[in-house]
């Protein structure tokens, strides 16, 4: 592979991930906020923590990140979307228009195996050069995803490694000329954020590929990838604190509802006991956090308002303080059938692991026809930076009531 010139990879090889040990049965039981491990670090902490470049596409795990009001840094700044016209809308609305793709939908289940890198500049390399587009562009994604072999002479040739299993292609990081790729709205749940169509960059073998199989080519709709335009950004109410007590208000870019989803590993693992007749390993990625969390028991997360986050290396340590960063979990996660999709294989079972957690987890009565798993969260300072290890502090409990993105019988785009 050649690498971007003037830039370094973001993030950590999966040889190196921090969830190896993920179906360990020491995270099927929490322990107290205040146990120490055997090598002297709080039990309760920040285990891995993953960025999603592309909404329903595989993620990127990571040792550190900034954090932005969006949430982590280049998470859901792309995505997938479709052209509907008005005789395919459902809902009646008179004109064509771009509307988002996701696991939810069950067309595009494939979106799980594309496997986006994210390369930044990097002034310390060798070939690092102003005027480098890579560098100009603030950097550059490679989208990887599968080659289907079209006949026996190509699959033998991808068994013997003659042949590479995988495409490529490569887009900038941001675009490098509005009139290339034009700003359109994109429909996501009930709002039109204005986004960049790079819709040019897409090679048809990858349109083919998450568009097959479809009856006839005239009833494929034109599918394209957006880059969020920054100056467009959905800012976020409902469960969110107000701009009057923030000083400003919480915003995303495509993720579905709040900046930061954050995930306990010892809740699901409660949920994989209770469905591994049907999954033997149900692993925490099909449920997509953003931060992942060890040390407390099972669903303790449920009734957090206010947590923490401990610097794993404080400078105000020696003085017996340490300075975090005070979040926000807003709300709980209200869960659709997306984890029913297996990250690894991109095939979706027809009822696990939403029935296990339909069976007891309608736990929130703002939503009570919905399963919860995980928390959402909204930080209370515009930029700061998340490490693996960072501790995790319980400030303030109490119950919560989920706000609806959509009114009672409105039906969950893709379900």
């Amino acid at each position: 592979k050649t690498h971007p010139k003037g830039c370094r990879r973001l993030g950590s090889p999966p040889s190196q991930s921090n969830l190896h040990d993920e179906y360990n049965p020491k995270y099927n039981q929490g322990v107290p906020n205040n146990h120490i491990d055997e090598k002297g670090r709080k039990s309760w902490r920040i285990k891995a923590l993953f960025t999603y470049p592309i909404k329903s596409c595989a993620g990127i795990e990571l040792d550190q990140s900034d954090v932005i009001t969006t949430g982590l840094l280049y998470d859901r700044e792309f995505c997938f979307a479709e052209y509907v016209t008005p005789s395919n809308i459902p809902d009646g609305e008179g004109s064509g228009r771009w509307d988002l793709r996701t696991l939810r939908d069950g067309r595009f289940c494939k979106l799980a195996l594309l496997r986006p890198e994210i390369w930044v500049p990097d002034p310390s390399a060798g070939d690092y050069d102003l005027d480098l587009e890579e560098v100009n562009s603030g950097g550059v994604m490679i989208i990887y995803y599968p080659r289907v072999p079209s006949g026996f002479l190509e699959k033998l040739g991808i068994s013997l490694g003659l042949i590479s299993s995988e495409y490529s292609f490569t887009i900038p990081l941001c675009p490098p000329n509005p009139d290339i790729c034009p700003s359109l709205p994109v429909k996501i749940w009930k709002d039109y954020p204005l986004a960049y169509n790079y819709g040019q960059y897409i090679p048809q073998s990858l349109r083919d590929f998450l568009q097959s199989p479809s009856p006839s080519p005239t009833q494929k709709k034109h599918l394209t990838l957006f880059r969020l335009n920054p100056s467009h950004t959905r800012q976020i109410y409902r469960n969110a604190p107000r701009k009057e007590e923030l000083g400003f208000q919480s915003e995303t870019g495509f993720a579905d509802a709040y900046p930061i989803h954050l995930l306990n590993i010892s809740s699901v693992r409660d949920v994989a006991m209770r469905c591994a007749k049907d999954i033997p390993n149900l692993s925490i990625r099909r449920f997509r956090p953003n931060i992942v969390i060890q040390g407390p028991g099972a669903f303790e997360e449920d009734h957090w308002k206010r947590i923490m986050l401990l610097p794993r290396n404080s400078p105000c340590e020696e003085e017996g303080r340490k300075e975090g960063v005070e979040i926000h979990t807003v709300c709980r996660t209200v869960r659709c059938r997306l984890p029913n999709v297996d990250p690894d294989t991109g095939i979706r079972h027809p009822v696990e692991p939403d029935r296990t957690l339909k069976s007891y987890r309608r736990i929130d009565p703002g939503c009570m026809e919905f399963a919860c798993l995980g928390m959402q969260l909204v930080p209370n300072v515009r930029e700061f930076t998340v490490s693996v290890g960072d501790e995790i502090a319980v400030s303030e409990t109490g119950e919560h009531f989920y706000i609806r993105m959509l009114a009672k019988g409105e039906k969950v785009p893709g379900e």
